[in-house]
């Protein structure tokens, strides 16, 4: 199937695409707020650069597109042109997403990860469930855990 757009309109609109203060992003801050967390966003002195620090109970929390971290849910679909070099750039993010994990709890960080699916469309929790979920494991404790539609899972972390 060929692309609708030429590669230099193609190329224009994934640039466009904002890797800082989406709309996800901004719902989480807006929880995280509500319930008086304090919390600081995308330091680039850590691995990864983080989508949110909590200083006070060493946690990093990182908010993942589905799609560009490969998430197994229905917001993920294999594109249908140019597949190699789609499926070779979204590869190398989750290889990259292993290595900061990997390196932040090394260095004694807890690790959330927060899927766009649990944040935004038709299967998306609601506030006070994800808000929930969060401030169980903020202050529970536990070393990494993600948040998808089906809540919150304690999980080993990805080998990096």
């Amino acid at each position: 199937m060929a692309d609708v757009h030429s590669r230099a309109v193609r190329s224009k609109n994934m640039r466009a695409i904002a890797t800082r203060d989406t709309a996800i992003e901004k719902r989480l801050a807006g929880l995280l707020a509500e319930r008086d967390i304090p919390f600081r966003t995308q330091d680039a002195q850590l691995a990864g650069r983080p989508d949110f620090v909590l200083d006070d109970w060493r946690c990093i929390i990182f908010t993942h597109g589905c799609f560009w971290h490969h998430h197994d849910c229905y917001l993920f679909k294999v594109p249908a042109t140019r597949t190699d070099f789609w499926m070779g750039k979204i590869n190398s993010n989750v290889m990259r997403d292993k290595r900061d994990i990997a390196r932040l709890l090394g260095d004694g960080w807890r690790v959330m990860v927060v899927w766009e699916c649990a944040l935004r469309g038709r299967e998306k929790l609601d506030d006070d469930a994800l808000s929930e979920r969060l401030e169980e494991w903020i202050c529970g404790g536990g070393t990494y855990a993600e948040i998808d539609t089906r809540g919150i899972h304690a999980a080993m972390p990805p080998q990096g």
